[in-house]
């Protein structure tokens, strides 16, 4: 007995000693293709929670039980399952089902291969090798279907985005961003680009549906990274470079000999042709004003000539006796007047530096990923700066096999400082200035050696701003006004916090059910001060102006999801059902006082008469219930139905609920049996309906408001928007269909896809007349469509062991026209058809938006040299009055031509968007090195090019474009360039003359790198080096040099704007 019970006794032992006995396991997967190391490949020891990835070398190592078996996975290739063991090589196939691939959706994830709608995805790899603030301004040129367009290159601004076209007139056309499943109303540029594991781009009402009225024009999903590998991971980069101006000058005439001729000339023609001088008197009058400050004059002489001598000869041309730089005395006092390059004084080269470290990893139970980053990027013109830190914590944990919580959290800081883009600004130093003002002009003030003066007030070196200051001398243009006292006596300073924070519980019930919350809450706080200073410029006679604004926002969401998931037999569903509240609060506190005690203290306190104290809220709210029904048959037939009942404040309770759906299917015709095309490796045919609301206007537009003010001693309301209490939904339709395909073992794959979009009851600004008292209200005035193609082609053109070259393309092109307009909004006819004029544009049914409304240039009078427009004539009754059609038009016989435009007819010339527009690039790899070019382009289209028209002109110290200088004269009467002459109100009137094609091609980026080999690196204990070179916004290729047709979808562009920037840089990536 006692011997039994001894041996049960090591039997047990030794049972338990077996189980317990752990093996250290290690190999490499490799492709079966090339024999390639697989880097990311999962490995897992089946019936088990224990796994790692594979490295960059393909290689994995970890412990398992003795005689455990273990499952290889990788996206794309065969699973396979081994038995564990040492020094193990593992290949792993390529199973052609690239479509099996996850990817992420409307409140969730989904296989790519039932999904119906479509998107566009871009990795972290292309993420990360671009140089940007904002994680978005990656998508441009990479995702059909998306147009971006950014109106300034300060640092840190962000590109407005458009996805298939225009919807609406005037309501809201950008998309909803969501970032980790929750939506995000922060600047994108708070969110640091080497989080971002991937963003996706939901282009149909199918796809987008579920997000309700906030995903009307589209939805831009951003997943931030995750833990993935069961043993920590350390990764630091490093960068380092140089900012510039990516935007060359227009062809200014950027010679003072040159500029002084030119005005020469006009002022003589204008002597000779308008005062009828002779030649003699008109030699003598222009040269007599040519820099006087009389209403002919420049305003300033720049050269010296001697005593009796004229500045222009009588040939035209500069004296050659003439020096550059001019002494004047003026109250006794002696300055030199010499003209500056007043750009090369403004823009520099400026450094970028920006550095990140992330932490990632995960146990059994838990992932984590965090992150740190600085940026400190220098724009091109001093005074302008962004400084930006941030970081980021994401973490789960598995509480219960049936609960797991989650986390994420990101802070941002930031500091920036701007300088003045835009004259409407009428501030006394911007870039406008900069752009507009004639080579002749002095920037700083000299005495009469030529030494720059120092204002013994403040020790910054005296500007000149043409305002009577510097001896006594106005320039007739922007008086008051230097670019360089925005930059350094002015302050133009945002800086403040934003925090957002996502909260997420999952609990698993009864096998197939799954419950989610996720609440998210956001906050941005930020703090703006602009200062202008108390000694010169417009403000110089306030004594100054300060101006502080702060501005906080909130908004918070609560989402419940309820999800059901069951597989019989080939039988898949998936079914959702789900409730969304959001809700968003901003305050704004301004004030503003001037006569400042000192310009460097900037708070209120500092300056004693106030001009203006004001506060305002705004507030926000939208709520939905929605769900969705996924069902696949065999994997190879699919069908989606969703639905959503929204809910905003922007309308009057009775029209404040809408209902949204959407339908769609998919079929993977290269599972049937019958097909055996072997090149084909899948092919989906897809096709799906939805329909989606707009509310994008504002809050409360069915509310009358009012501006409250005083009146003496009481209070008094002024009216301000009329409310519309049928203002109503905006509702949208979008039908898509199309096949996604993979060819050639993968060498070749991509995707067809055709939309038909309608919008209907679009909402628009209604502007009402002065007299009304209202200026104005938003209404549903009418209906829209958009019909349009998108082409993706991805490609493997070599792919061997070592070396790897591939490339891509996409194309998109699409229609847009108005279909109806309300009656109400039918004032005009032209061409046959009804609609309304603004600006430049006019809105008809059966015409495309943005389309220009403009006299037509006929050139220039052989004769005189004059600007000639067209203008209809008419058919004409015995009673001398134009005969009617039968809609009341009168019948055009003809055209002839008239000198004065107000006379001339407009005509319909075209529309501001482009015919296609997309993006191409290549890649490639060898070895360690890689190196990859992006391009993005644009085709047709028009843009109004309202800079070169001012330079067209003879405008009184205004730039000059050197086309000028081909003007008609009596030895060019072919020119189409009309005569140089004073004030000749004609030459440059709005006409289809100063539309320009708005095509582009671009070099947005460039990037060439090299990997250390892992053999070498992992000696000293790091598992990834790294070394590579980038360059953004390299090269833009235009119509016309200083042209950037990439500003406005509406094509109304100018170089009144910062110009974008081009960034090189080298950098490190260093993994542990």
């Amino acid at each position: 007995m006692e011997k039994r019970l001894m041996m049960f006794l090591v039997g047990l032992f030794l049972s338990v000693g077996m189980a317990l006995a752990q093996t250290q396991v290690s190999g490499t997967v490799v492709s079966g293709e090339d024999g390639e190391p697989i880097i990311g490949a999962s490995i897992k020891v089946l019936g088990t929670n224990t796994g790692t990835v594979t490295d960059t070398d393909g290689k994995f190592s970890l412990s398992t039980p003795a005689g455990s078996r273990l499952e290889i996975s990788y996206i794309g290739m065969q699973s396979k399952t081994v038995k564990a063991g040492p020094n193990m090589k593992v290949t792993l196939e390529g199973d052609n089902k690239t479509l099996e691939e996850v990817m992420v959706v409307a409140y969730g994830t989904q296989k790519k291969s039932a999904f119906t709608g479509s998107a566009a995805t871009v990795k972290s790899d292309d993420i990360s090798k671009v140089q940007v603030a904002s994680p978005v301004e990656a998508l441009k040129g990479k995702v059909s279907g998306v147009q971006m367009q950014q109106s300034s290159g300060q640092p840190g601004q962000t590109s407005s985005i458009r996805i298939r076209g225009i919807s609406s007139i005037s309501s809201g056309q950008s998309p909803l961003y969501v970032v980790d499943g929750s939506p995000f109303d922060g600047d994108l540029n708070t969110i640091n680009p080497q989080d971002i594991a991937d963003i996706t781009v939901l282009k149909d009402a199918a796809s987008a549906a579920l997000y309700g009225s906030r995903g009307a024009n589209g939805v831009i999903l951003i997943t931030t990274k995750v833990g993935r590998t069961n043993h920590a991971t350390v990764t630091v980069d490093a960068k380092w470079g140089v900012n510039s101006r990516a935007l060359r000058n227009y062809d200014y005439i950027n010679s003072p000999a040159g500029y002084y001729e030119t005005w020469y000339k006009g002022l003589y023609n204008y002597a000779r042709d308008k005062q009828n001088m002779t030649d003699l008197q008109a030699f003598q009058f222009a040269n007599g004003h040519l820099t006087d400050s009389s209403d002919y004059g420049l305003g300033y002489n720049v050269y010296t000539v001697p005593t009796g001598d004229m500045l222009i000869g009588s040939n035209g041309k500069l004296n050659p006796r003439a020096t550059l730089g001019n002494v004047v005395t003026y109250k006794g006092e002696k300055y030199l007047l010499r003209p500056d390059n007043w750009i090369n004084a403004t823009y520099r080269n400026a450094l970028r530096q920006e550095y990140t470290v992330s932490a990632t990893g995960s146990t059994d139970k838990s992932t984590f990923y965090a992150s740190a980053n600085y940026l400190n990027m220098k724009g091109i013109t001093a005074g302008s700066s962004m400084k930006r830190f941030t970081s980021r914590l994401k973490a789960d944990y598995q509480v219960k096999p049936w609960m797991k919580i989650a986390v994420n959290m990101n802070y941002a800081h930031y500091d920036n400082n701007q300088v003045s883009d835009d004259g409407k600004e009428n501030y006394s130093g911007n870039l406008f200035t900069l752009l507009q003002l004639a080579p002749i002009y002095p920037l700083y003030m000299r005495d009469g050696d030529g030494k720059i003066l120092i204002d013994s007030r403040n020790g910054l070196q005296r500007l000149d701003y043409g305002d009577g200051s510097f001896a006594g001398l106005t320039r007739p243009i922007l008086a008051q006004a230097n670019p360089l006292s925005d930059i350094y006596a002015n302050t133009n300073n945002v800086n403040g916090n934003t925090f957002n924070g996502v909260g997420t519980v999952e609990i698993r019930f009864l096998k197939d059910f799954k419950f989610t919350s996720t609440n998210s809450v956001y906050l941005d706080e930020d703090r703006d001060i602009f200062v202008r200073n108390p000694w010169y410029g417009q403000f110089a006679s306030s004594k100054g102006i300060s101006n502080l604004q702060h501005n906080r926002r909130w908004s918070y969401n609560y989402q419940q999801l309820l999800n059901w998931h069951r597989t019989f037999g080939l039988h898949e569903i998936d079914a959702m059902l789900g409730h969304e509240y959001y809700r968003t609060r901003g305050y704004a506190l301004v004030g503003s006082k001037n006569n400042m005690f000192s310009n460097s203290y900037t708070e209120l306190s500092g300056a004693v008469t106030m001009q203006n104290v004001n506060s305002s809220r705004s507030d926000y709210n939208t709520e939905g219930y929605f769900g969705r029904v996924n069902y696949s048959y065999a994997d190879k037939y699919f069908g989606e139905l969703s639905y959503r009942r929204d809910a905003s404040s922007t309308f009057d309770p009775k029209y404040r609920w809408g209902n949204f759906w959407s339908l769609g299917g998919a079929w993977i015709i290269s599972k049937e049996k019958w097909f055996n095309a072997k090149f084909v490796d899948e092919l989906k045919f897809k096709v799906s309906y939805g329909s989606q609301g707009n509310d994008g206007i504002g809050s409360y537009r069915y509310i009358d408001t009012y501006t409250i003010t005083p009146s003496g001693s009481s209070v008094a309301l002024l009216p301000g928007k009329l409310g519309n209490q049928n203002v109503s939904w905006e509702k949208q339709g979008m039908f898509n269909t199309g096949f996604d395909f993979s060819l050639f073992r993968q060498r070749l794959s991509g995707s067809f896809v055709f939309f038909y979009r309608t919008t209907k009851d679009m909402l628009a600004w209604v502007a009402l007349p002065p007299s009304y008292g209202w200026t104005g209200f938003y209404s549903n005035i009418g209906d829209m469509r958009n019909a349009g193609i998108e082409v993706e082609l991805n490609g493997d053109i070599i792919r061997t062991k070592d070396f790897v070259w591939s490339a891509k393309f996409n194309l998109s092109s699409y229609s847009n026209r108005i279909t109806r307009l309300a009656d109400k909004n039918k004032s005009r006819v032209v061409e046959g058809y009804k609609g309304y004029t603004s600006g430049d544009k006019f809105y008809a049914e059966n015409l495309s938006m943005y389309t220009y409304l403009l006299p037509k240039y006929a050139g220039v009078d052989a004769n005189t040299g004059e600007a000639l427009y067209y203008k209809d004539t008419y058919e004409m009754t015995a009673a001398g009055t134009p005969k009617l059609d039968d809609n009341g038009q009168p019948i055009v016989s003809g055209r002839t031509t008239v000198k004065n435009p107000s006379e001339a007819t407009e005509y319909l010339c075209g529309t501001a968007l482009p015919d296609a527009y997309g993006g191409f690039g290549t890649s490639f790899t060898w070895k360690g090195f890689d190196f990859s070019v992006d391009f993005a382009y644009q085709l047709g289209g028009q843009v109004f090019d309202g800079n070169y028209q001012s330079m067209m002109t003879l405008s009184r110290g205004g730039n000059l474009h050197k086309d000028i200088l081909g003007a008609w004269s009596a030895t060019n009467k072919n020119s189409s360039i009309p005569r140089l002459q004073y004030n000749d109100q004609y030459t440059a009137s709005s006409s289809d003359r100063w539309l320009t094609s708005a095509s582009y091609l671009s070099l947005q980026n460039v990037s060439f790198g090299y990997t250390l080999p892992r053999q070498v690196v992992s000696k000293i204990g790091v598992a990834n080096v790294r070394f590579y070179v980038v360059g953004d916004n390299l090269a833009l290729f235009a119509k016309r040099r200083g042209l950037d047709p990439r500003q406005s979808v509406t094509g109304a562009v100018s170089t009144e704007y910062y110009s974008p920037i081009r960034t090189v840089s080298g950098g490190l990536t260093v993994t542990f």
